[in-house]
């Protein structure tokens, strides 16, 4: 057993063992307390018998490695947080947990005292959460499930993950401001998703029942190569083509045509917000300097002291290099903990505040799921939920990832 799965095992078996124990940070003694609570999916009860054993003799099992790693950042930002003034008594939860799930936490009043509401959760999790943080006027930071859930009515929930649809929002908007006269085409195949996406633009593009941008849809099936799709795009313009799919299969297909033809056919190839996770997309020297577009609300080249510090305090506590998700967790507990402190009273009137950027940017706006309007026209209507609309153009370029605009 090599010396980085040790560590890991060791971080876990201490979970194991002291999960309902505090991070506490107690710098001065007759300060005001805040209570967080962060919730990941450890499956601590699965990987472990019934006698206190770890199961897994081949090392952690790939399907926790997401909430170790987010959770293992929320600590590390917990221990950078010792150095301020503010006492944080911060609780990791195990939202898999086999004799404590979230419904026995709500249920007993285990998660009665928090101020804050951090989580990698989704699913069922996520709506109990969310509920609960309505029902007590908690803050709940969702950090990485893009999507609301279908909960509505809740301006308590923050969803940093930003949703399909405003991945769709913003594909439309960069193109409505910089190639409104060129010739566009969604890609997609057969689909529910693809059917969402292309509900979104059609949606987008017809808010006044009429298409702005002639965007034209192209179906493929298994008949997605570059001799079908040139016949569709002309040499002496510049060709959009939106991905419209979140598989993997159909972005290596229409990528592969799109770099067939670019050297002919002026083409810029968008694609979902999944394709940050497709290896096929970035092999070094394939698709060799065709670029491919994507969006996303994250973008941390890890190039600044604070990406350092945590590299280098990841690398001294388990031994090897961390993931996104485990910068993910060191500045979601990092940021909202911070102005948890500095606004107890007034936090979600200052979840926009710039002066505590960690690595992104955000920019959370209310979002309305149906348009309402206020009763009497007096009241503003209440916001279903908060999501951050701030998303960046990431660019693949020969097997490099980086910020495009």
């Amino acid at each position: 057993m090599n010396k980085k799965l040790t560590t890991s095992i060791f971080f876990i078996l201490a979970l194991f063992y002291f999960k309902d124990a505090s991070a506490q940070i107690d710098t001065v003694k007759k300060a005001p307390v805040y209570h967080v609570g962060i919730f990941a999916p450890l499956y601590l009860d699965s990987v472990f018998s019934s006698n206190n054993n770890f199961k897994y003799r081949q090392g952690l099992p790939r399907f926790i490695m997401p909430a170790v790693d987010f959770v293992q950042g929320a600590q590390i930002a917990l221990d950078t947080m010792q150095a301020g003034n503010d006492k944080i008594n911060a609780t990791i939860y195990d939202t898999k947990s086999y004799t404590q799930p979230v419904p026995y936490l709500i249920q007993n009043k285990k998660l009665d005292s928090l101020d804050l509401i951090i989580g990698s959760v989704k699913d069922a999790e996520y709506r109990q959460l969310a509920e609960f943080a309505l029902q007590k006027n908690i803050p709940f930071i969702s950090v990485t499930y893009p999507n609301d859930a279908g909960i509505t009515g809740n301006p308590f929930l923050v969803i940093i993950n930003s949703t399909l649809r405003s991945h769709c929002e913003a594909i439309y908007s960069y193109i409505l401001q910089n190639h409104g006269t060129d010739k566009i085409y969604l890609c997609r195949q057969k689909g529910v998703q693809e059917d969402l996406v292309a509900s979104y633009f059609k949606q987008i593009n017809e808010q006044d029942g009429k298409p702005l941008l002639p965007i034209q849809i192209l179906n493929y099936d298994n008949n997605l190569d570059s001799d079908v799709l040139k016949t569709k795009l002309d040499s002496n313009r510049q060709s959009i083509i939106i991905g419209g799919s979140l598989d993997e299969t159909f972005a290596g297909k229409l990528a592969l045509a799109c770099y067939d033809l670019h050297k002919t056919y002026p083409i810029t190839l968008i694609g979902m917000p999944t394709w940050d996770g497709f290896a096929s997309l970035q092999k070094k020297n394939e698709l060799v300097d065709f670029p491919i577009y994507f969006t996303s609300p994250y973008f941390n080249n890890k190039w600044d002291d604070l990406s350092k510090m945590i590299t280098a305090s990841y690398q001294r506590k388990y031994k090897g290099k961390p993931t996104d998700m485990t910068f993910k967790g060191f500045e979601s507990v990092y940021l909202f903990t911070k102005l948890l402190a500095l606004y107890p009273d007034d936090f979600m009137s200052h979840i926009n505040d710039r002066n505590l950027k960690v690595f992104c940017d955000y920019n959370f706006r209310p979002v309305m799921v149906k348009k309402q309007s206020p009763a009497g026209g007096q009241a503003a209507a209440m916001p279903d939920y908060f999501e951050n609309k701030h998303l960046y153009f990431i660019k693949i370029l020969n097997g490099t990832v980086s910020r495009a605009w």
